[in-house]
């Protein structure tokens, strides 16, 4: 099962009405039941000028990446303003509000798990407290997170990689270097850089955010796997072949890969390629990945020995 789809932005032109919960607010499913997901529901939404959503929990775990504009968000007792390029994690049952003090439309990338439940469920699963914040006293409280600093929690600022070349150089004192580990290493391999932004370490248990960015020539060999991935393309166009199918993919596309659904990416363009990449669940500690070539070999031989025995 996948799904492959174009952001159409246009839904943000016209936010919605006006509720005691929220006002110019918009937002647009991507990923969820209708396109097979089970697990994930990927949207975009889009916040105007003096909009709000008022202090709420859900009980799902939700991330968010900031797109374009900028975006005050309250959540776990700080004010942060957030501008393009920074992402937040809202645990289960953490109160957060949202609100745009800017002059321009915010506009972001979110996903959650479980999905989100509708109008019509015989539960709820997201739950308000307050009503209209007052956007004068969230403004004077906001500042932009002191990324780095370790007591700055569930927020931080990636706008993807630089080319490998220049990743991978070492360009200052082995002595006196800003630490770096595991949980802040940037994984390269195949022409693929990836950058973990949300999981475990993170702070995360349900899902994984990360950007992946693709050199000249990075390829990932056609594989699968036992949980569920989106892709929300940033820049760049890259060839895939998902469940037999070709496609063609550039900024302003989205893809969903269901649990099996074997895909491969391939840039064989002449510009470096950048998306945003969505797990759910999270991926298990070992076998993560089926690549299909190394399988096939036992196909192959089956096939191979069938035919010998039937001579």
């Amino acid at each position: 099962m996948h799904f492959v789809s174009k952001v159409d932005w246009s839904f943000g032109e016209q936010p919605g009405p006006a509720t005691p919960n929220s006002a110019g607010l918009a937002r647009r499913v991507l990923v969820g039941p209708e396109q097979g997901a089970v697990h994930t529901e990927l949207s975009v939404g889009t916040m105007a000028p003096t909009g709000w959503l008022a202090r709420h929990i859900h009980s799902f775990e939700e991330a968010l990446y900031i797109l374009e504009g900028e975006l005050i968000l309250e959540l776990d007792g700080n004010v942060h303003l957030l501008h393009a390029g920074d992402y937040a994690l809202m645990p289960v049952a953490s109160w957060h509000t949202l609100a745009n003090v800017g002059t321009t439309q915010t506009r972001w990338l979110s996903v959650n798990t479980p999905q989100r439940l509708g109008p019509d469920a015989p539960r709820k699963d997201t739950f308000f407290r307050g009503g209209r914040p007052d956007l004068s006293a969230l403004a004077d409280k906001a500042t932009p997170p002191r990324f780095g600093d370790p007591a700055t929690r569930l927020v931080g600022h990636y706008e993807g990689t630089p080319p490998q070349l220049e990743t991978l150089r070492i360009k200052d004192a082995a002595r006196g270097r800003a630490p770096a580990g595991m949980d802040t290493a940037l994984l390269a391999y195949s022409g693929i850089s990836v950058k973990m932004l949300l999981d475990k370490n993170a702070g995360a248990d349900l899902l994984t955010m990360f950007t992946v960015d693709y050199e000249l020539g990075g390829a990932a060999q056609a594989h699968d796997h036992p949980f569920e991935e989106t892709y929300f393309f940033l820049a760049g166009e890259i060839e895939a072949e998902v469940d037999g199918k070709e496609y063609h993919l550039r900024a302003g596309d989205v893809m969903f890969a269901g649990v099996g659904s074997v895909h491969g990416f391939y840039n064989v363009g002449t510009e470096r390629v950048r998306w945003i990449e969505t797990q759910a669940p999270q991926p298990p500690s070992k076998h993560a990945y089926r690549w299909i070539a190394p399988w096939k070999k036992y196909e192959e031989a089956e096939r191979e020995l069938a035919a010998q025995a039937g001579r």
